[in-house]
């Protein structure tokens, strides 16, 4: 539905001739990959107790897998691992692994429920990068696959660089795993974020067609397209979408959770079953663990999306936000958890503001003269601080004018 009482989308998503390109799986899940991926980004160190706050914090929203780490790149991931697999908490649990048998073994035995097994897949990279030879990669690929198949782990097979190998060689690397080695789903991993948006139905077409195995992307958002490409992916038909809390990540980080979870339930009537009002608290519990800060104004996250500063808008907002609040909202912000929407004051406040910051203030908001000239007043501070003005400041600059015109 475009419409309900919790979010206002467009009717246009919803046309036949829209919905009849969609080919959504009837098994979609979410990856989370923040406690592995999310901590490449620069500066960022998780604990393994961090990692568990995190991980139980995922849990109660409900995501479907945590790809807890790579046991073999530290004792603190290791042990984060096993206690992530220790506390039950819900989603299933996977490990990240290189294509060897001994970081197999090392995921085995932190008793995780899958194994992610990356090799790089892009001929220049692979020579460049590794000095390898593509027949290496071959026989990498097929032993530590059918190794994790033995040791009865989940194998997501996960060519990194994909998006960048030739596709006839990439499928015949593929094509061989799925045959003489093992996976259980595919990963198409755009390691560099350099997927165009149109490209995605072809890939995922490509992709389904030469193994027949579920697929499951991991896009990055060099481009900004990381969340959009991953929606897109799902919609052509992937199976599993890897994403982080806040695009966390190397580089610019991956598809948000966040994005494509709402976009799907709001925009194309896919609900994946979270607790989609957990979503605010957990971005903020990450970013504070993680010592980020992100864009005040991103979306659903960002902590200043609620403000409303331009005249017009808060003038819309006085004359119609308690009857009908999805008039000028996207979505109801307390569907994320999100604080309530606000009006605040500064340079491009209207008179709408100062009225309702009068009337919040218990003050006479019927003066037209005097709230012309306290709102040049309020101009006038917000461009000399080259900020908003907060409402205690408003108060002592309503007394002021009230009192000089009295």
């Amino acid at each position: 539905m475009w419409k309900t009482e919790r979010w206002f989308t467009s009717p246009w998503n919803f046309a036949p001739d829209v919905r009849k390109e969609l080919h959504f799986s009837d098994r979609l899940q979410l990856h989370d990959v923040t406690l592995r991926d999310g901590e490449q980004q620069a500066g960022v160190v998780f604990t393994w107790e961090d990692k568990l706050a995190i991980a139980e914090k995922l849990a109660e929203v409900g995501v479907h897998r945590i790809e807890a780490g790579m046991p073999a790149i530290s004792p603190s991931d290791e042990k984060a691992v096993r206690e992530i697999v220790k506390r039950k908490l819900g989603p299933k649990v996977f490990a990240f692994a290189r294509c060897t048998k001994s970081d197999v073994d090392r995921a085995a035995d932190c008793g995780v429920d899958g194994v992610v097994i990356e090799i790089p897949s892009s001929q220049h990279f692979i020579e460049k990068a590794y000095g390898w030879s593509l027949e290496r990669v071959v026989e990498l690929s097929v032993e530590a696959t059918r190794y994790a198949k033995e040791k009865g782990l989940y194998t997501v097979f996960f060519p990194i660089d994909g998006s960048r190998a030739d596709f006839d060689w990439f499928l015949k690397l593929i094509g061989t795993v799925a045959r003489e080695g093992h996976m259980d789903a595919l990963g198409c991993v755009d390691t560099i974020g350099v997927l165009s948006p149109s490209s995605i139905p072809y890939a995922i077409r490509r992709m389904k067609e030469a193994v027949k195995k579920p697929i499951e992307v991991h896009f990055h958002d060099d481009f900004g397209m990381g969340s959009a490409n991953t929606i897109l992916a799902l919609a052509a038909g992937a199976d599993v979408a890897h994403t982080t809390v806040a695009s966390l990540g190397e580089r610019a980080g991956n598809a948000s959770y966040e994005e494509v979870a709402l976009t799907l339930l709001t925009m194309y009537g896919v609900d994946l079953g979270l607790d989609y009002s957990k979503i605010y608290g957990t971005a903020q519990l990450v970013r504070k663990i993680a010592g980020t800060v992100d864009r005040p104004n991103r979306g659903i996250t960002g902590e200043g999306i609620s403000s409303i500063e331009s005249g017009i808008i808060a003038a819309w907002y006085k004359n119609i936000y308690q009857k009908e609040p999805l008039e000028i909202l996207p979505y109801l912000y307390s569907l994320t958890g999100h604080p309530e929407t606000e009006t605040v004051l500064g340079k491009n406040s209207g008179i709408a503001s100062v009225e309702m910051a009068l009337e919040r203030l218990g003050m006479d908001s019927q003066n037209d003269a005097l709230n012309r000239e306290l709102l040049e007043r309020v101009k006038e501070l917000s461009l000399g601080k080259k900020g908003l003005v907060s409402l205690e400041k408003f108060a002592e600059l309503a007394q002021k004018v009230k009192d000089r015109n009295t």
